[in-house]
């Protein structure tokens, strides 16, 4: 390892711990239980805390718009203990896809609008890119936009928005005549409709939100913002491989844990050739899937960033559903009780899995992106 390969290494090791001790206090599982099953779905002292105290909003946005200057890898380490603490926040929609889009958008002006707001903390933002929480395309865009005298209008219906109920800025993207755009929209623009969905996974807050003309700012060249758009959806599929694996981790780390003090025939049943193997599958999931996230960071700005996304995306969602449903296992009775929270990793893996493609979808978009 060179020195600064050291350096590096040791600079992600002091955000990952600033991150883990902070969260260990800021979203203790009582927390979480209690947030999920709010309609608002987090604390804004703790979301405030994280944007000021510790930087993590701008952590991954250049410095002459306020941010910390540094890049994907950071970030990736944020999501990943936030994955572990299944931490309730709107975050991963504010961070890694509205202000994604707002940097890959190459309007300065909208940056220097909305950023600061959302670096501080002051506001919430998501961004709505084919209506769903399907992968991206460019063909299943469910707004459309229109110009007129007065302006661009949005109409449509977007049935499944992250954080779409207490965001105070949407992004969308919407088709015009010219093609693929970018717009932006008020939370309390006239014509504007949000209602909050009840989901597999209630750490997480979905919505669906309607509009029916409502008035949108256009960011960046009219038809233009498709290339800008699958950046940011190629990043935010990578900090959804990181937020796995730190559930992954998570799960690993509790079921070793649970198997080494678990006592049956006089035994820890850590000790018995089953549970072992089992931790060791569980291991080679989760290193695995560290592999790939530590690539696909790191390619997150090369021409090689689409195809180490997928491949992140495959590895941590098959590593986190197998590692939770099998630390659930090694855990017996008490790991399937709505007391564990076991079934809150399980919910969280089955809802990733699905999130802006799954498994599937991905191999078969890699079969396109890898060379013949």
């Amino acid at each position: 390892m060179t020195p600064a390969t050291a350096q590096a290494a040791s600079e992600l090791d002091s955000v990952k711990t600033a991150v883990r001790e902070f969260l260990a206090r800021a979203s203790p599982s009582s927390t979480v239980r209690a947030l999920m099953d709010t309609e608002r779905g987090y604390d804004d002292t703790v979301w405030r805390q994280m944007a000021n105290e510790l930087g993590l909003h701008g952590i991954a946005v250049p410095e002459r718009w306020g941010g910390a200057g540094a890049g994907m890898p950071e970030l990736a380490v944020v999501f990943e203990e936030m994955g572990a603490a299944l931490l309730c926040s709107p975050f991963f929609a504010t961070v890694a896809l509205a202000l994604q889009a707002l940097l890959s958008s190459n309007d300065e002006s909208a940056v220097e609008e909305f950023a600061p707001a959302l670096l501080d903390g002051s506001r919430v933002a998501t961004l709505v890119l084919n209506g769903t929480l399907d992968a991206w395309d460019p063909g299943a865009v469910t707004i459309a936009g229109s110009q007129s005298d007065t302006g661009y209008r949005l109409s449509g219906s977007a049935p499944l928005v992250l954080d779409g109920y207490t965001a105070d800025l949407i992004l969308v993207a919407a088709n015009t005549v010219k093609g693929t755009s970018l717009f932006a929209v008020d939370a309390m623009a006239p014509g504007l409709e949000r209602e909050p969905l009840r989901t597999l996974d209630r750490t997480r807050k979905v919505a669906r939100l309607r509009f029916d003309n409502v008035s949108a700012r256009l960011i960046g060249a009219d038809g233009e913002a498709a290339a800008g758009l699958a950046r940011t959806a190629d990043l935010a599929l990578v900090a959804l491989a990181a937020e796995q694996l730190g559930a992954a981790q998570r799960c690993l780390d509790t079921a070793v844990a649970y198997a080494k003090e678990r006592i049956q025939f006089g035994r820890a049943i850590g000790s018995f050739q089953a549970i072992k193997h089992r931790c060791a599958d569980m291991l080679l999931l989760v290193e695995g899937a560290r592999s790939a996230v530590f690539h696909a960071s790191n390619a997150a700005d090369d021409r090689d960033r689409a195809l180490a996304a997928s491949v992140a995306k495959v590895a941590c969602s098959e590593a986190l559903l197998h590692v939770a449903l099998d630390s659930m296992r090694i855990h017996g009775g008490i790991g399937f009780t709505w007391e564990h929270d076991a079934h809150l990793y399980v919910r969280r893996a089955k809802s990733a899995e699905l999130m802006f493609g799954d498994p599937n979808f991905h191999l078969e978009r890699l079969a396109e992106l890898v060379p013949s």
